[in-house]
């Protein structure tokens, strides 16, 4: 009976990997054992990177926010309280795109939340 191996799977599982490990300097892109390493690690960095991201863009649009409201003589808290109060449903990243590309359709908005605060 002829000696059997795995040779074909284990192959293309080392393929797998290298071809992964493209770009990576060094030993990392042609050892299997180091690409293994790297490309592993770079799949744990990429799964919980691509749950900080919405992080990081959510404390973005808040800083922009502020600034722009600030410039209006008024705190995010107090923007963002006055506009939940006055009905207006925009989220943040729609209001951060106003207060960059609009400044005046944001300056209506700081209207709003001001009058909104003020009753």
């Amino acid at each position: 009976m002829p000696r059997v191996t795995n040779q074909v799977a284990r192959h293309k599982k080392k393929k797998k990997i290298r071809e992964e490990a493209k770009g990576y300097r060094g030993a990392r892109s042609k050892l299997y054992r180091s690409a293994k390493n790297a490309v592993e690690r770079g799949w744990s960095y990429s799964y919980r990177d691509r749950r900080r991201r919405k992080r990081e863009f959510r404390r973005l649009w808040i800083t922009r926010i502020n600034a722009a409201a600030r410039l209006h003589d008024l705190s995010y808290s107090q923007f963002m309280n006055g506009l939940r109060s006055a009905g207006v449903e925009l989220n943040r990243k729609a209001l951060a795109d106003l207060a960059v590309r609009d400044p005046g359709a944001f300056g209506n908005l700081v209207a709003v939340a001001r009058d909104a605060l003020a009753e």
